[in-house]
């Protein structure tokens, strides 16, 4: 028995301690401070990338390199840090290199060239300006899983828009997820992300009234996805729609996959089209599978198998499995492999498809 299944049969508290672990690994060596401190020093080569924010967490008022706490707020905010990224010859596609301590240096880490609060006015003008200073129409809206602190969730986008080449307007929403490896945080963060489908909501809609975006794309993570999950089935169940959200890609879903199935055909056919990333070694899910009382999860399904198969193909989902690319941290596959599923996208859309068109009726993209 694999050291995946052992824990699978342990107890409900050591599945959720191992869960935490697994989803911590690639951030260990983060400091325990904030990484939110500017630095001044420009570095030639170094990459500038600006992510716009919108979060229900309150203000942090012990780290100011922590920007937003793990608190909830009854309102959301907003913001936006500049991520500053080493020259391409100083790091590894797909890795964020953490500072020992902020700011951290230029040269060799991820560091923190702006961050300012903004009010909502203020959010709507920065989208506008930097869709026209970036000559950018699309923006991206980022949803980040369970158990991550607002710095990781930055650092994250900013790598995954960096390493991506992703011609967007970058937008992030984050709620407030505990971001602590204790046993509770699971049960936390999956009942405040049961709490955050109305926000994002919300976010969408403001990104959708803004005239400088004509298109837009939400991809969310792992528990994020539950959330995304609810606000698109809420705005559909109100009869509403986000004219401008046409691709929605759900990467590593943690998320009930017959839950996942019945909402999105209920949301109907005016849904934007959906696309699953999802690896079948995802250790991470499988656990959260354990606690979840053994309900399948749509991020570490077979897609090939039934019944998965035909459900996926009645609801013209494109899944891409990215089982066959390895490495160590399936369930974060998707960012640190980020060149080879561009890739695969590139070539899907080389073939005339689309996000959601089912023309074959296959399951899944290798």
């Amino acid at each position: 028995m694999s050291p995946v299944h052992r824990i699978m049969f342990a107890s409900p508290h050591v599945a959720i301690a191992a869960l935490v672990v697994l989803a911590c690994c690639s951030c260990t060596l983060r400091p325990l401070q904030g990484v939110l401190v500017p630095s001044n020093e420009l570095v030639e080569g170094a990459s500038q990338v600006p992510i716009l924010i919108g979060t229900t967490r309150a203000r942090s008022g012990s780290d100011a390199g922590e920007m937003f706490s793990r608190d909830p707020s009854n309102e959301m905010a907003f913001g936006q840090v500049t991520v500053s990224i080493p020259p391409d010859a100083s790091r590894a596609v797909g890795e964020i290199q953490w500072p020992l301590s902020p700011p951290g240096d230029p040269r060799k880490d991820f560091v923190t060239a702006s961050a300012e609060y903004l009010d909502r006015a203020q959010f709507g003008n920065a989208i506008t300006s930097l869709a026209k200073a970036r000559h950018r129409s699309k923006a991206m809206v980022f949803v980040h899983g369970f158990n991550n602190r607002f710095d990781d969730a930055v650092y994250r986008y900013a790598q995954f828009v960096h390493d991506g080449r992703l011609p967007v307007v970058p937008i992030l929403f984050s709620w407030p997820s505990q971001g602590a490896a204790n046993l509770g945080s699971y049960e936390h963060d999956r009942k405040v992300a049961l709490e955050s489908g109305v926000p994002l909501v919300q976010l969408l809609d403001a990104v959708n009234s803004n005239p400088g975006v004509r298109e837009i794309t939400l991809v969310c993570h792992s528990m994020g996805c539950l959330i995304t999950l609810d606000a698109l089935h809420m705005k559909a169940s109100r009869g509403g729609t986000t004219s401008k959200l046409k691709n929605v890609a759900f990467v590593a879903p943690d998320v009930d996959f017959d839950q996942f199935i019945s909402q999105v055909g209920e949301m109907g056919p005016r849904r934007p089209r959906m696309g699953l990333f999802l690896s079948q070694d995802d250790a991470a899910l499988k656990l959260s599978k354990s606690i979840s009382g053994g309900s399948n999860r749509v991020g570490d399904i077979n897609p090939d198998q039934e019944p998965y198969k035909s459900a996926i193909a009645q609801q013209k989902l494109l899944v891409f499995d990215l089982t066959h690319l390895g490495g160590d941290d399936a369930h974060s596959r998707a960012f640190d492999e980020i060149s080879s599923v561009m890739g695969m996208l590139e070539r899907r859309l080389a073939q005339g498809q689309q996000l959601g068109e089912d023309t074959s009726r296959t399951a899944s993209a290798r």
